[in-house]
C-alpha cells in the first residue's frame, strides 16, 4: 500500500513539473544594430506557372475580375500583404521566354508552348499588362531576363523597351502600344538557376559568368540606373559545387550586379517536426559563406563597391512537387498548415537577423501557385502561410537589433542545441517590434524581455498566429489558422514578461524610448 501510495506521489510530482511552463530570457539592446532591414525582404513573385498568371492574377471574362481581367479579390489580398517587390516573368519559365511574344495586340500574339512546365503559354499577359498590374497593386517590378535561350540583344531591348523615354526603336514601340511614359523598371536578374540542369539553357559558371557579363554591360549602357541581379547557385541538387559556382560568378560580375539571388525550399517529407522547424537554419548559413565570398571577391577591387544577397525565391514546397504534379494547369497547388506558417516566420525572422546582407526576398509564388493566397472560379481564401508574412511586411521595419536569447533548446539528426524560442527584432524611431516563434510543438515558454538600454513605454500590441492543431489548414470559407488580436501587454522600465504559447507566432509591438 505505501509502496502503491509513494509511486502515486512521484507521478504527481512529475505531472506538475511537466505542466509548468519552460522558461527563457530576450534581451534587447538598442545600440546593437546588425543593419537597416530593406522592406524589398518582404517582396513576392509571379511566374507563368500553373494557376498564378491565368486564372490567378488574371482571369479575363471571370465576374470577380475587373475590365482589365485582373482578379480583385486576388488584388485585394495581395495589397494586404504590402508586397513591395513583385518578381516576373519566372522562373524555369523564363529561360524559354521571349519577351517580344507579350507585347502588341493581343489578337496578334503568338501562343507558344512553355517546355520548363509543359503548358500552352497564351502569352496574353505580358509586359504591359504586368507593369499595370504592379500599379494596381502599389508594387515595384522586378524583371528577369532570359539568359537561358536568349540573347544578350533581346535582354538589351527589353531594358530599352521599359526605361528609355523615347528616340530609339523598342522604346517608340513602347509608346505605340499605348505607353507613352517609360515603366522605368528598376530591378533585373540574369536569368533563374542557370546552374540547375533542369533549365533551358544551362551553363557551367565560367560560361553563364561571361554571357551574364556581356548581358550585363549591354543592359547598364542602356539603362544605367538600373540594378542587377546575378542568379546564384539554386543548390537543390546537380550542382556538386554551389560554393565555387558562386565565386565564379562573383569574379566575372562583381563591377556590374548589385545582388547575388539565392533560392531555398523547405519539407517535411519525412514527418519530423522538429527537423522542419530547424530547417531554415540552412539559410543563415548560406547567407553568411555567400557574404565572405561578397568580402573575397570585394578585397580584390580597386574600388571596392557593395553587393547584397538576395533570397529571390523562397518558401515551403514538398507535397506538390515532382511528377504530374508539377505539370498541367494545376501544377503545384501546396496546401499549407499551421506547422509550415510557423517555418515562413523563421525564414523572415533569418532575413531580419541578416539585415546588413540581405536586401531582398520573393516569398514564391503569390496565388495558387506554392502561395500564400489560393483561388477558384467563385472565391478566394488565404493559406496559413498568408499571415506571418502580412504581419511582417506591414509592421517590421527600421533597424535589425542584435537580440540575446537564453532558454531551452532541441536537437535534431542534422542540428543540435537549436532554441526552441526563435527571435527577430526590429527597431523605428522609438518603436520595436518583438518577432518571436515558439517551436516548441507541446509547451508554452515563458520569456522575460529584457531591454538592455532604454526602457520600455505603454502597452504592447500582441498578435498571434497559431491553431488547434500544427498539421491545420486553412480552405474556403473556413480560415482557422489567420492573425489574432490578443489582449495588450503592460510593459514599463527595463522588462516584462510574456508566455508564448505552443506552436505559435507571435509579434508584439511597443515602445522602447
Amino acid at each position: 500500500m505505501l509502496r502503491h501510495l509513494f509511486i502515486c506521489l512521484i507521478l504527481l510530482a512529475g505531472s506538475s513539473l511537466m505542466a509548468q511552463d519552460l522558461s527563457a530570457r530576450i534581451k534587447i539592446d538598442k545600440d546593437r544594430v546588425i543593419g537597416d532591414i530593406d522592406k524589398n525582404i518582404y517582396g513576392n513573385f509571379s511566374e507563368h506557372l500553373g494557376r498564378c498568371i491565368y486564372g490567378g492574377i488574371y482571369d479575363p471574362g471571370s465576374k470577380l475580375s475587373d475590365k482589365q481581367g485582373f482578379r480583385k479579390d486576388v488584388l485585394e489580398a495581395a495589397k494586404g500583404l504590402n508586397v513591395p517587390i513583385l518578381r516576373w516573368p519566372g522562373g524555369n519559365f523564363v529561360s524559354g521566354y521571349h519577351w517580344e511574344d507579350g507585347i502588341g495586340p493581343k489578337k496578334d500574339r503568338p501562343e507558344r508552348t512553355d517546355l520548363a512546365w509543359h503548358t500552352p503559354e497564351p502569352n496574353t499577359f505580358g509586359t504591359d499588362e504586368f507593369i499595370d498590374y504592379c500599379r494596381k497593386m502599389g508594387t515595384e517590378p522586378y524583371f528577369a531576363v532570359n539568359l537561358g535561350t536568349g540573347t544578350f540583344d533581346e535582354a538589351r531591348n527589353w531594358v530599352e523597351y521599359c526605361n528609355v523615354k523615347e528616340g530609339p526603336y523598342y522604346a517608340e514601340l513602347r509608346k505605340k502600344n499605348g505607353h507613352p511614359e517609360p515603366h522605368n523598371v528598376k530591378y533585373w536578374s540574369l536569368g533563374n538557376e542557370v546552374d540547375g540542369w533542369w533549365q533551358m539553357g544551362h551553363k557551367n559558371a565560367e560560361d553563364y559568368g561571361k554571357f551574364a557579363l556581356e548581358a550585363a554591360k549591354l543592359m547598364k549602357w542602356t539603362s544605367p540606373d538600373i540594378k542587377l541581379i546575378a542568379a546564384g547557385s539554386s543548390n537543390f541538387y546537380g550542382n556538386s559545387d554551389p560554393h565555387g559556382w558562386n565565386r565564379t560568378v562573383l569574379e566575372y560580375l562583381k563591377d556590374y550586379i548589385d545582388y547575388i539571388a539565392l533560392h531555398r525550399y523547405v519539407g517535411n517529407r519525412e514527418n519530423d517536426y522538429y527537423a522542419f522547424m530547424a530547417s531554415t537554419i540552412d539559410v543563415e548559413e548560406r547567407t553568411k559563406i555567400v557574404e565572405a565570398q561578397i568580402d573575397e571577391a570585394m578585397s580584390k577591387m580597386r574600388n571596392p563597391r557593395q553587393i547584397y544577397v538576395a533570397w529571390d525565391e523562397y518558401n515551403v514546397w514538398y507535397r506538390a512537387r515532382g511528377g504530374e504534379a508539377a505539370r498541367g494547369r494545376n501544377a503545384l497547388e501546396e496546401k499549407y498548415n499551421l506547422e509550415d506558417a510557423l517555418v515562413i516566420a523563421g525564414f523572415l525572422n533569418a532575413f531580419i537577423r541578416n539585415a546588413h546582407i540581405v536586401k531582398m526576398a520573393n516569398m514564391a509564388q503569390l496565388v495558387n501557385v506554392i502561395a500564400p493566397i489560393f483561388t477558384n472560379e467563385n472565391d478566394m481564401f488565404r493559406q496559413t502561410i498568408y499571415f506571418p508574412l502580412a504581419l511582417y511586411a506591414n509592421n517590421s521595419f527600421g533597424q535589425s537589433l542584435d537580440v540575446l536569447v537564453d532558454g531551452p533548446t532541441f536537437d535534431t539528426k542534422q542540428y543540435q542545441q537549436v532554441p526552441y524560442l526563435d527571435v527577430s527584432v526590429a527597431y523605428q524611431g522609438e518603436e520595436v517590434v518583438i518577432n518571436v516563434v515558439n517551436r516548441h510543438k507541446d509547451q508554452p515558454i515563458t520569456a522575460e524581455i529584457i531591454s538592455q538600454e532604454g526602457q520600455f513605454s505603454g502597452p504592447f500590441t500582441v498578435f498571434e498566429v497559431n491553431g488547434p492543431d500544427v498539421k491545420t489548414e486553412n480552405t474556403f470559407g473556413k480560415e482557422v489558422i489567420k492573425s489574432v488580436k490578443k489582449d495588450d501587454v503592460a510593459a514599463s522600465g527595463a522588462g516584462f514578461s510574456y508566455t508564448f504559447p505552443a506552436h505559435s507566432y507571435t509579434m508584439l509591438k511597443g515602445k522602447l524610448k
